[in-house]
């Protein structure tokens, strides 16, 4: 196979990355203090920034000035943490997705900058989430209120922010709290066939299985394609920091199934089981673009014989949302992807932008541009 076929060419690569750039210029000016969340129609709204895709838009901004050094982006990422740090000190919604929101902000800030303020925030939010772990069922708990034994997929997003405490602080508990969640996911979310569960719900007390959960997929036992998007990118994570091969073959087992679902233009739909037909089910960009990013991931991850399956499917995912569904010649719309599905069972933002896959979008385009530094 062609490398031009593998790999995206530098001319559209460069096209596409360029328009980007001056679609986050252009939402600079917007100077939100909030954190923007859905644009429906070219706006994207605001909402508090103790909510957990805060960390999306400074993550975007700390990306572009990894890659072209300009202080401008720095200057826009710098507040977003010091604001939700404040958070910490009155009632606030932070729960399992603190690593969504302070690996994008405190730690990236730390790792290109040195600042020890955000160290801190970095390292007090890692405390967080380590408070959350429930030993009897060796999971993290997801929501702060009344669902004590409720945990998700979404969560092996959130574990790089322990692994990157364990080797910052010297503590291995962090680590030791990442490993036994990642191992439950292995032996709870992941089915035979490679697909996720949403959803598990333990007994705290007992720490035993109780049911699942469809949460934002079709149903219990359903398929929610942003849900496998978690997984896979998640557990390639988990290969990451630790090198342990039973995480990478997750990783790979749910992208083959993730790939071989893909509708005919590479773009999933909001659930790969929310029916019989797909043809009029919404798409899922935003599941898309984090798959995109995770796939690679695993290929860099993998033998050059292997990766070629997952640079592939990257490739193919990458070209059809930048050709298909992007706004990417409309500078002054304010969101890079249409076509997102953010809660289809509730009939909550549907076909729209979603900041967060916007993010995985400029991460993927970075990753294929070659930047190497690590977020997640």
């Amino acid at each position: 196979m062609s490398n031009e076929k593998l790999k995206l060419q530098q001319s559209e690569l460069s096209a596409w990355w360029e328009k980007a750039r001056i679609k986050v210029d252009h939402m600079i000016e917007a100077g939100w203090t909030e954190a923007p969340h859905v644009s429906a129609a070219g706006k994207y709204d605001q909402i508090k920034v103790d909510q957990w895709i805060s960390g999306f838009w400074p993550g975007m901004l700390w990306i572009l000035y990894d890659m072209t050094g300009e202080t401008r982006y720095r200057e826009a990422a710098e507040p977003w943490d010091e604001r939700m740090e404040q958070c910490y000190l009155r009632d606030n919604h932070f729960h399992h997705d603190v690593g969504f929101q302070f690996l994008p902000t405190s730690v990236i800030r730390y790792k290109l900058t040195g600042d020890p303020d955000a160290r801190r925030r970095g390292l007090f939010a890692a405390n967080y989430l380590a408070g959350r772990y429930n030993p009897a069922g060796q999971f993290i708990r997801a929501w702060p209120r009344n669902q004590t034994g409720w945990s998700i997929i979404d969560s092996m997003m959130n574990l790089p922010l322990l692994f990157w405490a364990s080797e910052e602080s010297g503590d291995p508990r962090f680590k030791h709290i990442a490993i036994a969640h990642a191992d439950m996911v292995l032996r709870t979310f992941i089915r035979d066939d490679s697909s996720v569960h949403h959803i598990v719900i333990f007994d705290p007390e007992t720490g035993e299985v109780e049911r699942y959960d469809g949460g934002q997929g079709f149903a219990p036992q359903s398929s929610w394609s942003r849900g496998q998007a978690w997984a896979l990118y998640g557990m390639s994570c988990a290969y990451r920091y630790t090198g342990e091969v039973r995480y990478l073959n997750a990783a790979k087992r749910v992208a083959h199934y993730f790939i071989s679902a893909l509708a005919e233009d590479d773009v999933p739909h909001w659930d790969f089981r929310a029916a019989t037909d797909l043809t009029d089910e919404p798409r899922d960009t935003s599941a898309a673009s984090c798959a995109a990013s995770g796939l690679i991931d695993i290929a860099s991850q993998v033998t050059p014989e292997e990766a070629a399956l997952y640079q592939r499917a990257a490739t193919r995912i990458m070209r059809s949302l930048s050709n298909n569904y992007s706004t990417l010649d409309q500078p002054e719309y304010e969101g890079i992807l249409l076509g997102a599905t953010g809660h289809k069972p509730v009939n909550s933002n549907i076909n729209v932008s979603l900041i967060y896959g916007d993010y995985y979008y400029i991460e993927a385009l970075a990753k294929s541009k070659g930047w190497s530094r690590h977020i997640f």
